[in-house]
Order: C-alpha cells, then structure tokens, then sequence
C-alpha cells in the first residue's frame, strides 16, 4: 500500500475520532442550550446558551426607532446598564420593531442581544460615529489601508458568554456607502465588519439577518466554544470582500443552517497574514460546517484562507449546497503564508453552475507588506472530498501547488460532475500535487492515481 493511500486511509479514521472529540466538546454548549424568556416578549421563547435574568428594551432607555435618530449612545448606555448584572444572572437588551439607527457598540459578558421580528439595527453612514480600533496582531496591517480599522458595527473583546440572536431581526449595515468608498480607495482605514467577537469564549449568533455589511459579516478572532446557527446573510454578488461567516484563529466552532448570498466567500476559515500570523500562532481547529447553502458566483462556498499563517486543522465539511458559485472548498494560500492546511474531510455537496469543484492554489500572492519570508512554505495535506454531485460544470479541477512543495495526500472519491455546454477540453489541471481517487467521473488527472479504497 502506498504512502498516499496510508494516508487517505488514515485521514478517514482520524476523521472520525476528530469529529466526535468536536461533538463532544461542543456538546457542552448544547448541554446548556435551553428555551428561554425575556420579559417583553410575550409568551415567545428562543434557544440560547444561557437564560438571563434581567432584561430591558431599548426604549426604556430612550431608544427611537424612526430610523433617522442616532441611538448610538442609547445603545451604550443600555449595555452599560446592564453589565451591573452580569453576575447575578446576566441581562437581555431586546430591540423592539422599529429602524435604530446607530454606529458601532460594544458589547458585554454574561449578555444577551435579543432583535425581534420586524427590528432593524441600520449601520450609521457618518463616519464620525466609527471610531478606529487596534490592527489585528496576526495580521499586522489593515486589509483594505495600513493605517488602521474601523470598530465593527457589534463588537466584543474578552468577553464571556455571548448571545447575539432573535426572531430573524435584521441587522443593516447599509454597505453601498462603504463599497462605493473602497473602489475609489478614499479609505486610510479598513473597512468595518458587522459583527467582530474578539478574544472570547461562548458566542452564540443566530436566528437573524444580516445584509449589506460593509465588509465581511461575522469575524470571531482568537475565541472559542462558538455557535453560528440560523442565519440569513445577503450582499449583492458585485459586493466588495462581503464574507459571510469568517472564523479566525477559532477553536471548537459551530456553523450551522445559513443561507448565505454573497460578494465574496460564504465561510472562510483563517489563521492570520504571513509572518504577523506566524508570528502571533493561533491556529482555526475543530470546526464543523454543515447545511449551508451558498450563492456566490465569484468566489468560494468555502474557502479556506488565503490568510492561514498559524494554521488550519481538523475541519469537517458535510451537507452543503452552492448554486451558481465559482468552487465548493477551496484552498488558497501562497508562498511566505508558512503554516499548514491539514485534516480536512469534506462530504455530501450538492454542488449547482459551478465554475471548479475542486480548486487549489498555492499562488494566492496578496501580502500585507514586501516584508514576508519567502522560505516560509506552507504545508497543504490530507484533503478528503467525498460524496459530491455537481451539476452544470465548467472545470472539474484546478489543483496548484507549489514548486518544491507539492500539496499531499489529497483523496476523492464518489463524485460525480455533469459537465455544461460551455465545459474545457482540459477537465483536470494539476501541478505539483499529488493523491488518490476512486470511483470520480470525469477521470481524474494522473497525479490523483485512481486507487479502490475504503470511504
């Protein structure tokens, strides 16, 4: 038996365990979750990690919601408010139906955010009310401007138990004013995110919508033990860098039930920016995706980087559906990221107008500055893909990896690719890569010798 298939074999048992250590340590969460109920809101009920004792609406705190009145320091001053009981069974803020409009706010532990059907939180266009935050020390520059960032329009640093959630209430962020501004670079600091946990543990986000962020939509950083569940995310596909769901430098994560339309990928697992991510060492381990569906036709449904410098382990990738996007799980990374992409096991894709269903590269060159190490190379292995049916097809692969450090033990099996009208004479592209597959039609390139094993 060959060193590959060894490999492919032993990635599936790994796997497995490696699943069932993630349902077991997540199953702490879904130990706590329980129906809960805030004063004010009636005999509804929501799942949360934790119940709160306390509760207020944002009006009992002078809140407009007219959609034209800033509640910026409405908002600070309820969440201020309420931080007294964070200790005697934490505190709800329930935002009534309503437009509230506002800039960013932070939040706090022991804390729950609760929209109610028909509420809308509208993103602020004066970008006086954005105040900047520190760069990201494992990215080191700002993405969009090196000069530094806006705060995200919710955000939270070290914070413990968080519960941000509703019935299916919309948050705004209202992002044309922000996109038109980035492509006609007028920006010295990046962009805001809509919702950026930092440094946490215990984060719930689920059950509302999110439109038009002015970035990426969901960003918990160097944080832990986090759910992300029934969420409905929407930009328009032209939209620049609108990420759905991005968990960076994360441990035991959740992501779960969303339907995601957007400029840019659906889920992007990263591990920080070359040298700054190396440097910094937080590796994204131990997620689960699963029952997605994705719509975005230039980019990936998941992508894993490009920024992946202190590593990313352990992700399992099961029951997602794209239609008309450019691939499924993608890899991107480039010399000078360093690190690894490793253990990923990926299965039952429903895959529809696809450009690639399977796409690699290791020529992703975006850096944050010329200072990167060019012998810093990253490691892409054990990449299981199984089980996919895709439709309207017109490339079945682009598999690149790097020259003197080829992408190893890649294994597919069960697939099967319909080809469109507009399909390449060349189905499969691949370089400096090398795995097995079985029982995949199209035939796949040679480097993926087809071998029968065990799934």
């Amino acid at each position: 038996m060959s060193r590959t298939m060894k490999q492919c074999l032993h990635l599936g048992n790994t796997n497995v365990l490696g699943v069932i250590s993630l349902i077991i340590t997540l199953g702490s969460l879904n130990v706590k979750v329980a129906e809960c109920r805030a004063i004010g809101l009636g005999n509804s009920e929501y799942s949360a990690i934790n119940c709160r004792k306390h509760s207020a609406t944002l009006t009992d705190f002078g809140g407009v919601g007219d959609g034209k009145t800033s509640n910026t320091k409405i908002f600070a001053t309820a969440i201020a408010n309420l931080t007294q009981h964070a200790s005697d069974g934490g505190a709800t803020l329930i935002v009534p139906s309503g437009k509230w409009l506002t800039g960013p706010f932070n939040l706090t532990s022991h804390f729950t955010l609760f929209l109610q059907k028909d509420a809308v939180i509208l993103a602020s266009q004066d970008e006086k009310e954005w105040p900047s935050v520190a760069l990201l020390p494992s990215y080191g520059k700002g993405r969009d401007a090196p000069d530094g960032r806006f705060s995200s329009l919710i955000f939270g640093y070290n914070l413990t138990d968080v519960v941000i959630t509703g019935q299916n209430g919309t948050l705004d962020g209202q992002g044309s004013y922000w996109w038109v501004k980035f492509k006609k670079k007028e920006f010295t600091l990046t962009r805001p995110y809509m919702i950026e946990i930092m440094f946490s543990d215990q984060i719930q986000i689920s059950n509302i919508t999110l439109i038009n962020s002015p970035s990426w939509f969901v960003h918990p950083i160097y944080s832990s033990n986090i759910i992300v569940s029934g969420l409905t995310i929407l930009a328009p596909i032209d939209s620049p860098n609108t990420d759905g769901v991005n968990p960076d430098s994360c441990t035991n994560t959740r992501i779960e039930d969303c339907y995601i339309v957007s400029g840019d990928d659906c889920i992007s697992p990263k591990s920080g920016w070359d040298n700054y991510g190396v440097k910094f060492g937080k590796p994204t381990k131990n997620i689960i995706i699963r029952r997605i569906t994705c719509i975005s036709p230039d980019s990936a449904m998941v992508a894993l980087g490009s920024e992946m410098s202190g590593g990313i382990e352990d992700i399992r990738v099961e029951d997602l559906t794209a239609i008309d996007t450019q691939s499924a799980v993608r890899i991107k990374t480039a010399v000078g990221r360093g690190a690894y992409v490793k253990n990923i096991y990926v299965r039952n894709l429903n895959l529809n107008t696809m450009k690639y269903v399977f796409w690699m590269t290791g020529s992703y060159g975006s850096h944050p500055d010329p200072e990167f190490d060019p012998k810093a190379l990253p490691v892409i292995s054990g990449i299981n893909y199984k089980d996919i049916v895709a439709k309207n097809v017109t490339y079945a692969a682009r598999l690149e990896g790097i020259p003197n450090d080829p992408f190893t033990g890649i294994c597919i099996s069960n697939v099967t690719m319909e080809l469109s009208k507009e399909q390449h004479k060349l189905q499969w592209n691949c370089t400096d890569i090398s795995g097995v597959s079985n029982n995949v039609t199209p035939t796949p390139c040679e480097e993926l010798q087809q071998k029968v094993f065990m799934n």
